[in-house]
């Protein structure tokens, strides 16, 4: 029996390649990894009111629905069942994902930057997955704002998972790193689709915020090193944690050195190259 696929589904993401600030003072801006085996289904069941349910997880209120939705000039009611096959604060987009589903379900198909902004609106922040591309925005996440567009990325394997205790992204935290140098080397490397320099990249991005957070003890590093990964990328706000590898390239028993360090849900899929 075939089973029908639910009336909207939208990807996540597996974290960032950077994220940081321009400057001292300038945006918090990211490239973001995405991750098309994770993601958030959505069902509409028509009624009176409306009411979110998140499958026994927080993703949207029915405030920030209802804020989205008015701010998008769409009505919706009734029922609206959520199902997130990533944990909400593990820093792979389950609310941004969420509130698209949800702006889906009511009929919308227009500008992804129009909706981008909504959502800011709706939740302070957004990361860019309303995009067939995003990993080719560098991207303003508190101001849904497009700051430049990148070359396409090569092809790369990720094997990741979440560590240590999951963390939803705080609208109002803008103490990042300054990332600048890292953009402008993310330009030039991209171009030539060096994925060792978009790894080391991507390594020196995660290494920073992870000391900027007096997180010396994370084992990523030294797993990336360990298993000959690439490099490795994190969620900078968030628990997800993913080697970087070419493709075909990760060791056998690479999983289960990640699940004796402590990560959980493991996940393994291939981005880049054509989608």
């Amino acid at each position: 029996m075939t089973v029908a696929p639910p009336p909207a589904w939208v990807p996540g993401h597996f974290g960032e390649f950077i994220q940081g600030r321009l400057g001292p003072d300038g945006p918090v801006s990211l490239v973001t990894l995405p991750c098309l085996g994770l993601g958030v289904a959505g069902w509409h069941y028509p009624g009176h009111g409306l009411r979110v349910h998140g499958a026994g997880q927080r993703l949207a209120t029915p405030a920030q629905a209802r804020h989205l939705l008015a701010v998008l000039g769409l009505r919706l009611s009734g029922g609206v069942v959520l199902r997130a096959t990533m944990p909400a604060g593990g820093g792979a987009g389950a609310s941004t994902a969420s509130l698209v589903v949800l702006a889906r379900l009511a009929g919308w198909r227009g500008d992804p930057l129009v909706l981008a902004r909504a959502c800011v609106a709706a939740e302070g922040a957004s990361d860019p997955l309303m995009f067939a591309a995003p990993e080719c925005l560098l991207w303003a996440s508190r101001r849904a704002e497009v700051l430049d567009r990148l070359p396409a990325l090569p092809r790369m394997e990720i094997l990741g998972g979440f560590y240590g205790p999951l963390q939803r992204t705080d609208p109002a935290e803008a103490d990042f790193p300054d990332i600048s140098d890292l953009v402008e080397g993310w330009r030039s490397v991209a171009v030539s689709g060096d994925l060792k320099g978009l790894a080391d990249l991507a390594s020196a991005s995660a290494g920073r915020t992870l000391r900027w957070r007096g997180h010396h003890d994370d084992p990523t590093p030294q797993i990336a090193r360990d298993l000959g990964a690439l490099g490795f990328c994190i969620a900078h706000t968030g628990a997800a944690r993913g080697l970087i590898f070419a493709p075909g390239t990760v060791p056998a028993g690479a999983g289960a050195t990640l699940r004796a360090a402590g990560f959980t849900r493991l996940v393994q899929f291939y981005t880049g190259g054509e989608r």
